[in-house]
């Protein structure tokens, strides 16, 4: 059974991390900052894409004035991502975010840590300590040969003990690693250690084909360990990308469902359609739909196909020239094969309805394609309505 693993609890401004709270999902803008626009528009374009927090880049003086517009317009937490400066960091947090990411090793002077602490405190601003494999500190990569998990959790309860010094203890960690073994046996490693939030994340992970891979099977393995409070998927790419996997990500694991789930077979000798080309219609009508969260099937075949189908809040199984279509475990009929993605998409959208209307899943009168043959309450594939569920 999923148990999450229990830590402290922080809030980046109305988003509560950590304490048994939602996981939420992060990303961070790729514009330059002091381009408040264009930051505005990307940080807007995230949130409505599902990200809970943004994170903005804090390199230089004219960053950090920009804060303060980012901050009062962008409708969703900001944090400022700071190095080295204690100027830039204090100015951050006049400007109000609602979160640092800071590593106070990256201070050399002690002062200015203090500083940092004392003032984030002051205003109930939380930071997070990010170690990194490519910019773990040299001694840490002598002492260990190379940046292992040990090395990360070595760094990161140093970092933290650098605030905890000052009485200040709302921190998060991550301890990302591009190796993604690494990085789980890292996480591991520090959630036996610190009660501190974890923010997950494979660094570096690549390009979506690869990162994809890497960051589900990384963030996945730990979330379903009961390990992680906070998520951000890395790619190189657009970050609405990134905000999509994690989506997918969390959706999967049935951790967080707020968008449609679609279930589809990899097709074989069995299909009566091309299974791929059906899937890839429906996916692409259904994006563009304002759906609530549901799971959507397109099975090719009389085996798995209406067992499948039939689970699914709407499914399709298909059969020679036609197709069953299912809703809410109910069969609704037959629909030949050019008419199945509008038959499906109507009954989403009539299944949407309903439930926006009553706030209950459960269906009233399926919707009925004309022309599509007989409607179909109990006979399904060879009169049983099922398959044997052992194919795949």
């Amino acid at each position: 059974m999923y148990k999450r693993r229990q830590t402290r609890q922080i809030h980046v401004g109305s988003v509560a991390v950590g304490g048994g709270a939602p996981i939420s999902i992060q990303s961070m803008t790729t514009t330059k900052t002091d381009d408040v626009d264009a930051t505005l528009i990307q940080v807007h374009e995230l949130a409505t894409q599902g990200a809970d927090i943004v994170r903005v880049a804090v390199p230089h003086e004219g960053d950090a004035r920009a804060l303060p517009t980012i901050v009062a317009e962008g409708g969703v937490p900001i944090i400022a991502d700071i190095h080295f400066s204690v100027r830039l960091a204090m100015m951050a947090i006049e400007a109000g975010v609602h979160g640092l990411r800071l590593n106070p090793g990256n201070m050399r002077n002690p002062q200015h840590v203090k500083d940092v602490a004392v003032a984030a405190k002051e205003r109930g601003i939380p930071i997070r300590i990010g170690v990194n494999a490519g910019s773990l500190d040299k001694t840490l990569v002598a002492k260990y040969g190379r940046p292992t998990a040990e090395a990360l959790v070595e760094s990161a309860l140093h970092e933290i003990s650098l605030l905890e010094e000052h009485g200040f203890t709302d921190i998060k960690v991550s301890v990302k690693h591009q190796n993604v073994m690494e990085m789980i046996n890292a996480y591991r490693l520090l959630s036996e250690k610190t009660d501190a939030p974890l923010h997950l994340g494979v660094t570096e992970a690549g390009t979506p084909k690869q990162g994809s891979i890497k960051s589900a099977i990384g963030i996945g393995t730990l979330l379903a360990e009961g390990i992680g409070d906070t998520i951000r998927v890395s790619l190189t790419a657009e970050p609405v990308e990134e905000v999509k996997l994690a989506k997918q990500i969390l959706n999967a694991m049935g951790i967080r469902q707020d968008t449609f789930d679609l279930v589809a077979c990899p097709s074989c000798g069995r299909a009566e359609l091309d299974v791929f080309e059906l899937a890839q219609k429906v996916e692409a009508a259904i994006e563009k739909m304002d759906l609530p969260p549901m799971q959507i099937a397109v099975m090719g075949c009389e085996v798995n196909g209406p067992g499948e189908a039939r689970d699914a809040d709407i499914g399709i199984a298909a059969g020679p020239g036609r197709g069953l279509l299912f809703s809410k475990g109910k069969q609704i009929g037959w629909v030949p094969h050019d008419q199945l993605v509008d038959a499906l998409l109507k009954e989403a959208e009539r299944v949407a309805a309903e439930i926006r209307s009553t706030g209950d899943v459960a269906t009233g009168s399926p919707t009925v394609v004309k022309g599509a043959g007989r409607r179909l309450l109990d006979v399904g594939f060879r009169g049983a309505g099922g398959g044997t569920g052992q194919a795949n």
